[in-house]
């Protein structure tokens, strides 16, 4: 069993940043592949960034390319997404995942493990 717990949402202007954290508890977290995934009202959950458990192949969804990076800190057990340039359209909630090396990383069903999420609000 893995724990997830995010934090570091909030409320930022349009241009704007924010860093994510979502810290792991109870099995090795190193032995885990890392995603982000996002759900605005109304619509599906989607992929945001993915990380493999090396740290070593990242992922990220066409829409937050250049703007959005993923990390890892393994002796800390935490995963970090440091988000810049934010526009209205980012604004969900944000749910970290951990998953056993994911096929496909950017695919939610990919994920066993999820946190509760944490708020993102973008203002124009």
């Amino acid at each position: 069993q893995v724990q997830l717990v995010e934090s570091g949402g909030g409320l930022v202007q349009a241009g704007g940043s924010l860093r994510l954290s979502c810290a792991a508890s109870g099995r090795t977290f190193s032995n885990y592949a890392m995603g982000w995934f996002r759900q605005a009202p109304g619509k599906e959950r989607e992929f945001v960034s993915g990380l493999s458990w090396t740290g070593s192949s990242t992922y990220y969804a066409d829409s937050v390319k250049g703007r959005f990076t993923i990390s890892r800190n393994n002796a800390k057990n935490t995963v970090y997404l440091q988000m810049i340039s934010l526009k209205p359209e980012d604004t969900a909630v944000y749910y970290c995942a951990a998953g056993v090396s994911p096929v496909t990383p950017s695919s939610k069903y990919e994920y066993r493990y999820w946190g509760q999420g944490t708020q993102v609000t973008v203002s124009s």
